[in-house]
């Protein structure tokens, strides 16, 4: 199936420089955009990429116009990767096979449990007693709804993911563990994602909370009774412990670790990799690992910082002898 390009304007907004009947048959990288295909352009530092690509559109934002329409048709909008994205949605729209079902033979939906009718339940998956499905969500394959769990409309659960196992909660007695018992459910907001494997515990005894607009990619762990802000994103595998609250609009990149009963503002943004071990308490960009090197000049770095507080001293004790013999 193809797309004309004046079709996506008429349906998107933007201006369209060449011919509104070009067929588009693929969205495609600069790199590898052939003739039938369309592109697009964010960072003005490639426009090297621009020259080279034989994309037949490509969408630009207002300083790559000129460069964009002197190699052949453009699309140009204010925000191309946002303009992107919602052509992949557009694109999706038109060519998406509607399901003979919309609960899979094979999927098990207790008794009790709601799935609106305009949901979608994949093969395999699991939707347990008193869970709710809102309008228009999307369960993939093998995916495990835990009880009395609620997901709002229009979410996306992609495979493997599991929303309300037992959050990890035992009480020591004797060097022996006694498990305490998780209560609680998890209750998700409207137009959530959940990626591929990723857990979502129920509260021990309130719910997890993960508000509306949130994002969690692959391989990702939120622990019991964690509460999430709206339109937050996380990218995979980090790993959020036990009765955290993090603020909205943050971003945690890959492999980032958030400890419990912490708590994050808005507007925080924590670089990949890093560990929040304790709370943050205004927006900002933290970052929290030691940067990656020769291992050979890592091992003296390290060494180095080990020496900080003694040097620290060292120095004080100088400062005092200099002011003493100025004196």
């Amino acid at each position: 199936m193809t797309l004309r390009a004046g079709a996506i304007v008429q349906s998107l907004g933007g201006e369209l420089f060449g011919d509104p009947d070009r067929q588009i048959t693929r969205l495609a990288p600069l790199e590898t955009a052939q003739p039938t295909e369309l592109s697009y352009l964010v960072n003005p530092r490639l426009a090297q990429q621009l020259a080279n690509t034989q994309a037949g559109c490509v969408i630009v934002g207002p300083a790559m116009a000129e460069a964009a329409r002197s190699r052949g048709d453009c699309i140009v909008c204010d925000d191309p990767h946002l303009y992107f994205a919602r052509v992949t949605q557009l694109w999706r729209r038109l060519h998406h096979v509607a399901p003979r079902s919309r609960i899979h033979p094979s999927a098990v939906v207790e008794e009790g449990a709601f799935v609106h009718p305009t949901a979608l339940v994949g093969a395999l998956s699991f939707v347990g007693r008193g869970a709710r499905i809102g309008a228009d969500t999307v369960i993939k394959e093998r995916v495990t709804i835990g009880e009395d769990c609620v997901l709002g409309a229009r979410c996306l659960v992609q495979s493997g993911a599991v929303i309300g196992g037992d959050g990890f909660g035992f009480a020591s007695q004797d060097g022996a563990w006694i498990k305490i018992e998780q209560l609680g459910a998890v209750r998700i907001g409207d137009d959530v994602e959940i990626g591929a494997n990723t857990c979502v515990d129920r509260g021990a005894l309130d719910d997890t909370v993960i508000e509306d607009g949130v994002k969690l990619d692959n391989l990702i762990q939120i622990g019991h009774n964690t509460h999430i802000g709206k339109h937050t994103a996380m990218a995979g595998c980090v790993g959020v412990a036990g009765s955290a609250r993090i603020g909205a609009y943050c971003t945690v990149g890959g492999a980032g670790m958030i400890a419990g009963h912490l708590s994050i503002a808005d507007h925080v943004h924590v670089s990949a990799g890093s560990l929040v071990s304790r709370s943050i308490t205004k927006p900002g960009h933290y970052t929290g690992f030691f940067p990656i090197d020769d291992n050979g000049e890592w091992e003296k770095n390290a060494a180095t910082l080990r020496q900080l507080h003694r040097l620290r001293e060292r120095v004080r004790q100088l400062e005092r002898l200099m002011a003493d013999s100025e004196e």
